[in-house]
C-alpha cells in the first residue's frame, strides 16, 4: 500500500505519549574530560522522564546496555520513577536523538488506510557534516521502525528534530539560519521549504525566526533553544539574561517575530519570555544555556536547570504556562557541556504507535 503523508498529522508535543526515547551517551568526545560524569546525570534524565512516562533507550553495542542498566535502575530508584525503561539494541554515534531520531506522525481524520502512524526518516548530515561519523545515527530511525513495524516515508532532505516546532494543527516554528543553511541542502529557498513542511508536516502557516541568539549553539540556530509552543497560541520565547547583553537584540528580534505570526487558521501567537541564564563557559566555549529545551512528557514538564539563580523564575513561569501539568528540574549543567540539553537529547513517540 503507497502512504501519502498528508493522510497523517504531526501531533503536538502536549499531546499525549507513548513514550519518550532516548540514546544513551557513547561518544567520549561530546563531553571532554567530563564523560565519567556523564552516565549517571543522563541515568537521572532518564528517570525524570520515566515520573510521567516510559521511556526507550537506544543502547546498542558491546557493553552498552549491560553498563546503562544499573545506572538507569539506581536513579529510578532514587526518584520513586514508576514508568518502565526499556533498553534498545540500536546502535548511536550519539546521544543528541531529537535531531536524527524518528519523526513520528499519526493517523489523521481523513485517513483510510488502516495505518495508525508513519515515521519520517529526514536525511541527517550532523548539522552540516560537523562532527563525522554519523552513519549509525543516520540509520537509527530506520532501525527503530523495524524493530517496531512501522511505515517509513523519506522526504529526501535534511531536516533535524529539533529545527522545527509545531502546534499539531498546522503551524510550524523554524529558523532561517537553519533549515535555509546551505550546509544542509545547498541552496534550497524558503518557498520550496515551505512546500516540504506542508507536505510532510501539515503546516499551513510557517513562523519564520532568524534563529540567532543563543551563543555557543552548534547547530545553527534550532528552534528548541529560542522558542517553543506552550499552548496553541502561547509560546515561549528565550529572552536575553539582560537587556544590555550583546544577543538582547537577536532574541528580541525573535521575540518580534513570533508576536507578528498567526496560527493556521489565523489567530495571533502569544509571546511568553523565558528568562535565560547567566552565560557560563567550558574553557572559551560559551554554553547554549535554555530553558525552552524543557521536554513535554504525559502530565509534567521537565526543565533543564543550571545552578542559576534564573532556574527558580523559569521554573514558574513554565508552571504558569502549563497550570495543569506537574513542572520538575533536571540539573543540566554536565549535560550542556556536550552542547545541548534534555529537548536536544529526547524525542517524543506519539500515543497508539507502540502496539
Amino acid at each position: 500500500m503507497e502512504l501519502n503523508s498528508q493522510d497523517f498529522r504531526w501531533p503536538a508535543e502536549w499531546e499525549p505519549h507513548d513514550a519518550t526515547l532516548v540514546a544513551w551517551p557513547v561518544n567520549a568526545d561530546t563531553w571532554p574530560d567530563i564523560f565519567n560524569q556523564i552516565p549517571s546525570a543522563f541515568g537521572r534524565f532518564v528517570a525524570a522522564l520515566a515520573q510521567f512516562e516510559a521511556v526507550l533507550v537506544l543502547a546498542g553495542g558491546l557493553g552498552v546496555s549491560q553498563a546503562a542498566a544499573p545506572v538507569i535502575d539506581a536513579a529510578c530508584s532514587a526518584s520513586a520513577s514508576r514508568y518502565p525503561v526499556r533498553l534498545l539494541e540500536i546502535l548511536v554515534n550519539d546521544s543528541w536523538c531529537r535531531d536524527y531520531g524518528p519523526m513520528v506522525l499519526t493517523a489523521g481524520n481523513s485517513n483510510c488506510s488502516g495505518v495508525p502512524a508513519i515515521v519520517l526518516d529526514w536525511d541527517w548530515n550532523c548539522w552540516g557534516g560537523k562532527y563525522p561519523p554519523w552513519q549509525l545515527d543516520a540509520a537509527a530511525t530506520q532501525n527503530f521502525a523495524l524493530h517496531y513495524h512501522l511505515p517509513v516515508l523519506r522526504p529526501g532532505i535534511v531536516l533535524e528534530g529539533g529545527a522545527v516546532d509545531g502546534d499539531g494543527d498546522g503551524t510550524v516554528l523554524t529558523t532561517v539560519s537553519c533549515l535555509l543553511n546551505p550546509n544542509r541542502n545547498m541552496c534550497i529557498s524558503q518557498t520550496e521549504m515551505e512546500r516540504i513542511l506542508r507536505e510532510f508536516l501539515g503546516a499551513r502557516s510557517v513562523v519564520w525566526l532568524s534563529g540567532k541568539g543563543i551563543v555557543g549553539d552548534d547547530t545553527d540556530g534550532h528552534i528548541d533553544q529560542l522558542a517553543r509552543f506552550a499552548g496553541e497560541q502561547r509560546v515561549v520565547v528565550a529572552e536575553a539574561y539582560d537587556a544590555d547583553a550583546p544577543e538582547a537584540p537577536a532574541l528580541r528580534g525573535n521575540f518580534e517575530a513570533v508576536e507578528s505570526g498567526r496560527t493556521a487558521d489565523n489567530r495571533p501567537l502569544c509571546p511568553v519570555a523565558l528568562t535565560l541564564p547567566q552565560p557560563a563557559f567550558d574553557g572559551n566555549q560559551r554554553l547554549p544555556m535554555s530553558y525552552c529545551n524543557f521536554c513535554l512528557v504525559n502530565g509534567g514538564v521537565v526543565v533543564p536547570a543550571f545552578r542559576d539563580p534564573a532556574d527558580d523564575l523559569a521554573l514558574q513561569q513554565l508552571q504558569d504556562c502549563f497550570p495543569e501539568r506537574t513542572v520538575i528540574e533536571v540539573d543540566a549543567t554536565d549535560l550542556v557541556r556536550g552542547l545541548g540539553s534534555l529537548h536536544c537529547l529526547s524525542q517524543q513517540l506519539p500515543a497508539g504507535i507502540l502496539v
